[in-house]
């Protein structure tokens, strides 16, 4: 604790007063005249030693201190400084600033490199894969934000990550130098594609593809797709300098089960610079989903033609409907069963698909035999009445086995079936309740069951070609409840385990790219569990190098980044530490330099930025105007304020002086008088 000066002094005093009292006044015999001489100055030096030693009192003092404006320098540290080869002349630009000593004496000169994050100049190397512009701008307006800082922004102006940096606010003056050349050559470049990650088996999916022209001739080329070296799609594209964009839409077929990668390219035209850019690579994962689904029924009804037309708009679906009395074939050829009305005459394939483990969906209604079915073990009962009851929709927005949205389920007509309580005993998922009349229930509708590898599903309730023509009479359309549809029968064909751990892994990346990845991990009730520790392990088929991350835990999904990993092919396999949990699979780096798909500087951009700031913008040949600009602005000024600056009183060398002078002359005086 700090003593206060005004009691150091006080305390220190009568200290020294003290001691100096008790050797020459108390029993001395000396001359009072001579002791009076000798007690003050043994006083002096015991009273300023006893402040250094044991107080050392602090002395606050006002200093001025003056502050130059930071004049910051941010250096475009990527690729496409050394492709257009402008990084001899960036680092020749930077020592003509950093050297010059008026520079030096006005301002405080601080030197940037940005690339894909902001970093104090270490060394140039413009081997960063991405720019981000902006944030560089944005991180010295927080720097800085209460200081005079001029920016000077070393760059081609080419951005490949982040917001439009022309548009940034900023509160100080940018000062742009463009390197690069500024002539526009003539460029046809794929600006964006856009495609599906997934698709089925001999289904079309949209690829849709935007390319943009630069020049100042009508030209034409050809933009094509190929698949393994084959042309799947070809088409003639004519430009013109006000129609310099065309947007391509097409539909391939998925002839081929797996991943399959494509290439869109446009053909280059005579004069082109750069034609990088003039192709893309992309992925797509197609699914065999073939799936042959049996109707068994004891009635003719509607509800099986709107069914078979509703699992047929999948071409990879067929249906086969059978009476319960004329079936003969066997239910292992199929991966789903429609059970329809159930009887007793159902007895012997109710035991088959039992013993066989099969998947099912079973449908009631009005001549549905409920004795039947509860002495069936199936895990549902209903205590029914005789009496038929109307049945209405309430969708279930919890519903979680699959994504379903609602396609108007409560406008639909009701489902008829025999009046009674329902009772399930074992877990499931309810995506329809039952309304009766107006008023909700906890009744479910439509139900399903998912236990380890086997699926089921009961709707209780028929009349549903009702809600496919009421569907088609509101949308003009099938599609809805047709997928609706579709999407039920999938999840109940499928024999798939729920996974405990599943990631978002993509199939193809680009080169030096950063690689997100997230991963799920769920308990044995699968639910997700945040106390798990996961990593990844990633090996290049080629070079045979493992490199392995672990995740961290951020919101409702374990996350890690991949970089620098090099063009290949790689095999992954992502691992719950300390349990038997993991997945497999395989990814590619295609070799892509985006910051070497520019072929010139983009002079209009730096020019926005400087005018929306109240720079100017200046060219490679232009730094010494640039300079004399710098020195000539009188908004850059250096200023002055009041600093206190509390001093320690040991720090006072001339206290140190008095103390020994003072003890000195007490010894010379106490010598003369004979006192020693």
């Amino acid at each position: 604790m700090q003593i206060p000066n005004y009691i150091a002094i006080i305390v220190a005093l009568i200290l020294s007063l003290s001691i100096s009292f008790l050797q020459y006044f108390y029993k001395e015999k000396y001359a009072v005249k001579n002791t009076v001489l000798l007690f003050c100055l043994r006083s002096f030096s015991i009273f300023l030693l006893l402040l250094l030693l044991l107080f050392n009192p602090t002395i606050n003092k006002v200093e001025l201190q003056t502050i130059k404006p930071v004049l910051s320098v941010l250096v475009d540290n990527s690729q496409s400084i050394s492709f257009l080869k402008e990084d001899k002349n960036i680092v020749s630009c930077i020592q003509s600033i950093k050297n010059d000593p008026e520079i030096e004496k006005r301002f405080d000169v601080i030197e940037f490199s940005f690339g894909n994050k902001l970093n104090k100049i270490d060394s140039l190397s413009f081997t960063d894969t991405q720019t981000n512009i902006s944030e560089a701008i944005s991180s010295q307006n927080q720097l800085y934000s209460n200081r005079i800082a001029p920016i000077i922004l070393l760059t081609d102006g080419n951005q490949t990550i982040g917001t439009a940096f022309e548009f940034t606010d900023s509160n100080q003056k940018i000062f742009p130098v463009v390197f690069g050349d500024t002539i526009q050559y003539t460029d046809l470049k794929i600006e964006q594609l856009n495609v599906n990650k997934f698709s089925y088996l001999k289904n079309k999916f949209p690829v849709e593809v935007l390319l943009n022209y630069q020049g100042k001739k009508r030209i034409s080329s050809q933009f094509s797709i190929y698949n393994n070296g084959t042309s799947l799609f070809s088409k003639k594209i004519q430009f013109s300098p006000t129609n310099n964009s065309k947007t391509i839409l097409t539909n391939l077929t998925s002839n081929k089960k797996g991943l399959q990668y494509y290439t869109a390219s446009i053909k280059e035209i005579k004069g082109e610079k750069n034609i990088k850019n003039n192709t893309k690579k992309f992925s797509v994962e197609v699914i065999d989903e073939q799936t042959k689904v049996l109707i068994l029924t004891s009635v003719l009804h509607p509800d099986l033609g709107s069914l078979k037309k509703s699992i047929e708009s999948n071409q990879q679906r067929s249906v086969d409907i059978f009476s319960i009395d004329q079936f003969k074939k066997e239910i292992n050829d199929y991966q789903l069963v429609i059970l329809y009305q159930l009887n007793k005459k159902f007895n012997k394939i109710i035991k088959e698909v039992k013993l066989k483990n099969k998947n099912y969906l079973l449908i009631s209604g009005t001549n549905t035999n409920w004795d039947f079915i509860n002495n069936q073990q199936l895990n549902i009962t209903k205590n029914h009445l005789n009496s038929i009851e109307n049945y209405e929709a309430i969708f279930n927005n919890s519903y979680l086995s699959f994504a379903q949205k609602d396609i108007g389920f409560n406008q639909f007509p009701p489902l008829k079936d025999k009046f009674g309580e329902i009772a399930i005993s074992k877990e499931h998922q309810t995506l329809l309740y039952q309304q009766i009349n107006g008023i909700k229930s906890n009744q479910p509708l439509l139900v399903t069951f998912d236990e380890n590898s086997h699926k089921s599903g009961v709707l209780f309730g028929e009349g549903i070609w009702k809600w496919r023509a009421t569907s088609f009479l509101s949308e003009n359309s099938f599609y809805n409840f047709d997928q609706f549809i579709g999407d039920l029968v999938q999840y109940l064909a499928s024999n798939k385990k729920r996974n405990r751990l599943d990631s978002n892994i993509e199939a193809l990346y680009s080169t030096n790219s950063n690689i997100n990845i997230s991963a799920f991990y769920r308990d044995k009730n699968y639910k997700f569990d945040t106390r798990a520790s996961l990593e990844i392990t990633v090996t290049n088929t080629d070079t045979k190098k493992t490199l392995t991350s672990p995740f961290r835990l951020i919101n409702d999904s374990y996350q890690t980044i991949l970089e620098n990993l090099n063009s290949g092919v790689y095999n992954y396999k992502i691992a719950v530490l300390d349990q038997p949990l993991n997945i497999k699979g395989q990814f590619t780096i295609k070799k892509e330099q985006i910051e070497q798909q520019f072929t010139n500087a983009n002079f209009n951009k730096l020019f926005k930025i400087a005018d929306r700031t109240g720079g100017e913008l200046y060219f490679k040949n232009e730094v010494t105007k640039l300079k004399k600009a710098l020195l000539n602005d009188k908004s850059f000024y250096t200023t002055q304020e009041k600093k206190i600056v509390a001093k320690q009183l040991i720090d006072w060398k001339w206290i140190l002086v008095l103390i020994i002078s003072s003890f000195t002359l007490e010894w010379f005086l106490r010598k003369y008088l004979g006192k020693i």
